[in-house]
């Protein structure tokens, strides 16, 4: 497929290890807890390592950064599952090259929940139904995994009423009765709770095991062996990430305007190397049943979910033992994370998956 909106803009650079200089590369990210690694990762030195002179622009949401991406503004870019699933759907030339932020899939003790007032007559997913719930953005992976929630637990999520508000004013939103429930990610689901909320569902562990909820995507204009190094590096990147909560704790006060005291107590999200292609159809198959899709998106078969921290033999300075490859264009989602697979446009609406606020971004991918 051909990028759409490539214009003049000139090719990546390729420089590699050894050669005259490193290879300048732009990726576009948005501010949040989820894409820590690719901070963490710039600190440690994983992309010097791979030749890349890697610099991080700010982007408000997952619409922003495939349209810096497929401009050529950016080599590489984060965004979220539904926003790359539509984007497939409408033929953009991306291509996911890694994952980006996964659920714990734990109840309890993730980084997504859906929140009542502590007096809420709502005691369950299955009493959301027939509700009036914030979400971050209409038609997206919000209201797609509220849904999947309410199903799960024997509701009908047909009579919900979704309103978009940016998640820093849904606990507000909550507390005057504006609404009934709120969709947040973290630090906001902490935040709420401080406040008395009280979470009813946990809507990305009960999409999908380990639900991959984010990725890493190129273009074809892009060099394939810098997609090759870039891969394992956000992919070593990822496994360190992992592996060190407390240095993640560390990096999010470099980049977000999350308070000392709230990073403190968040949740944070998972950082397996391999998209987990199996949820990945799950929202496909989900958003198309929910009208977010206008067609089913297939997105292959179910990718191998350990992450390289946990192997034997990872390497230390390339992609942590994981099969590589570059290139590729094929219709689904990678099963390894350094190979690339097409994937697709972020949502309609211009503003991806969050929205920035001054205590911490709300966007998200």
């Amino acid at each position: 497929m051909s990028a759409a909106g490539c214009g003049g803009a000139e090719p990546a650079a390729t420089g590699r290890p050894g050669t005259s200089g490193p290879a300048k590369v732009n990726a576009g990210v948005i501010a949040v807890v989820d894409t820590a690694p690719i901070h963490l990762g710039l600190a440690k030195g994983f992309f010097r390592e791979q030749g890349i002179d890697l610099t991080i622009t700010p982007v408000q949401g997952g619409a922003a950064a495939v349209t810096g991406a497929v401009s050529g503004q950016f080599q590489f870019a984060f965004a979220n599952v539904t926003s790359l699933l539509t984007a497939k759907q409408q033929g953009l030339d991306v291509k996911v090259i890694a994952n980006g932020v996964s659920s714990t899939g734990e109840q309890g003790k993730d980084f997504s929940a859906v929140l009542v007032k502590p007096d809420s007559p709502i005691r369950s997913p299955k009493d959301l139904a027939g509700r009036k719930i914030s979400v971050n953005q209409l038609k997206n992976i919000g209201d797609t995994t509220v849904r999947a929630s309410v199903r799960k637990a024997g509701g009908d999520p047909g009579g919900i009423e979704f309103v978009e508000l940016p998640f820093p004013d849904a606990p507000a939103a909550l507390q005057s009765g504006r609404v009934d429930a709120i969709w947040v990610v973290e630090p906001f689901v902490s935040q709420a709770v401080s406040q008395g909320a009280r979470p009813v569902a946990w809507n990305f562990a009960d999409t999908a095991p380990d639900l991959t909820v984010a990725m890493y995507f190129t273009t074809g204009r892009t060099d394939p062996a810098l997609t090759k190094r870039f891969a394992a590096a956000i992919t070593k990147s990822l496994e360190y990430a992992d592996g060190h909560p407390d240095e993640v704790r560390d990096v999010l006060g470099t980049y977000t305007k999350i308070a000392p005291e709230v990073i403190a107590k968040i949740t944070l999200p998972k950082w397996p190397a391999e998209v987990n292609r199996a949820s990945v159809q799950t929202v496909a198959d989900l958003a198309l049943r929910d009208g977010v899709l206008k067609g089913r998106v297939p997105a292959g078969p179910p990718a191998v979910r350990r992450s390289a921290a946990r192997r034997p033999g990872a390497a230390a300075g390339g992609a942590g033992g994981v099969r590589r490859g570059a290139g590729g264009g094929g219709a689904g989602v990678p099963a390894v994370p350094v190979r690339a697979g097409a994937a697709g446009r972020a949502g309609d609406d211009g503003r991806g998956y969050h929205r920035r606020s001054v205590g911490g971004s709300s966007e998200r991918g």
